[in-house]
C-alpha cells in the first residue's frame, strides 16, 4: 500500500511536470527573433508616442487617485505621502498605538474647543454656538465604502477569473505572489507592509513614466536573455529528457 501511494504521487508530480513543459513554448510571449528591435517592441507596452502619458494614466484607474499617483498635482501628492510617513513613524517608531493616539486627540479638541468658548464668552459675550463645531459628511463614508467593496469585489473577481481560467502559468504566478507576501509578512510588520506598498504606488508610477523607454529595455532584455536560454534547454531536450527520467526512475 505505501509504495502505491508512492508511485502515484511520483506519477501524479511527472504529469505536472510534463504539463508545465508542454505548455510553456505555447504561451504567447514576445517574439525577438523578428525584424523589430527590442526598443521598438518595449515601446508597445503601454503604447509609445505621444500616448504614453495618458496610456499610463488609463492604466491607474484615471480619475483624480491617477492624478495622486502620477504627482499631476505636486502640493497634494507630498501631503498625502507625507501624512503616511508620519501616520507610519508614530506607529512603528514611536511605538504608539491607534487607541492611544485617539484618545490623545478627542481630549487635545475637547480642551481647545472649551478654551474657545470660555474666551469667546467672557471676550466677546459670544455664545457658545458661535464655536465651529467638526462634522464630517455622510457622503464620505458612503463613497468610501462603496470605492473599497467595489475594489474588493474586483481583487475576487479577478483572483476567480485565474483560478477557473485553466491557465497553469498565471495561476503559478499568482500564488507564488502570495508565498512572497507571505515571507515579507513574516520579517515585516503589516503596517509596514502597507506603508511600503503606499511609498512604491505613490513613486514607482512616476518613475515609469519619466523613464519608460529605459525601463522597457531591460525588462525586455532580460525577458529575450531568459527566452534564449529556455530555448536552448528546450533544444537539447534538457526539460522534457528531466522529465521522462523522473518517470523512468519510478
Amino acid at each position: 500500500m505505501p509504495e502505491h501511494s508512492e508511485n502515484a504521487a511520483a506519477d501524479l508530480m511527472g504529469n505536472i511536470m510534463e504539463t508545465i513543459a508542454e505548455n510553456l513554448p505555447k504561451q504567447k510571449s514576445v517574439r525577438f527573433d523578428d525584424g523589430s528591435s527590442i526598443s521598438e517592441q518595449a515601446k508597445k507596452l503601454f503604447g509609445g508616442g505621444e500616448n504614453r502619458k495618458k496610456s499610463v494614466h488609463h492604466v491607474l484607474g484615471g480619475g483624480k487617485s491617477a492624478d495622486v499617483l502620477l504627482w499631476r498635482n505636486k502640493k497634494i501628492s507630498s501631503s498625502v505621502l507625507g501624512v503616511a510617513t508620519l501616520v507610519w513613524v508614530f506607529f512603528e517608531w514611536l511605538d504608539y498605538h491607534f487607541l492611544t493616539i485617539l484618545c490623545f486627540l478627542l481630549a487635545l479638541g475637547m480642551a481647545v474647543q472649551f478654551a474657545w468658548a470660555t474666551f469667546a464668552a467672557v471676550l466677546s459675550k459670544g455664545s457658545p454656538s458661535s464655536v465651529p463645531r467638526v462634522q464630517l459628511p455622510e457622503e464620505l463614508f458612503a463613497n468610501a465604502g462603496a470605492a473599497a467593496g467595489a475594489q474588493l469585489n474586483r481583487t475576487l473577481g479577478y483572483l476567480q477569473d485565474v483560478s477557473c481560467g485553466r491557465d497553469l502559468k498565471q495561476l503559478l504566478i499568482v500564488i507564488a505572489g502570495f508565498f512572497a507576501a507571505a515571507i515579507v509578512g513574516s520579517f515585516c510588520n503589516f503596517l509596514t507592509v502597507i506603508y511600503v506598498g503606499f511609498v512604491c504606488a505613490h513613486t514607482l508610477p512616476v518613475l515609469y513614466e519619466r523613464y519608460q523607454d529605459q525601463v522597457d529595455d531591460f525588462l525586455y532584455n532580460i525577458l529575450g536573455v531568459v527566452q534564449s536560454q529556455y530555448r536552448k534547454l528546450d533544444t537539447k531536450g534538457i526539460l522534457k529528457g528531466g522529465v521522462s527520467k523522473f518517470r523512468k526512475s519510478d
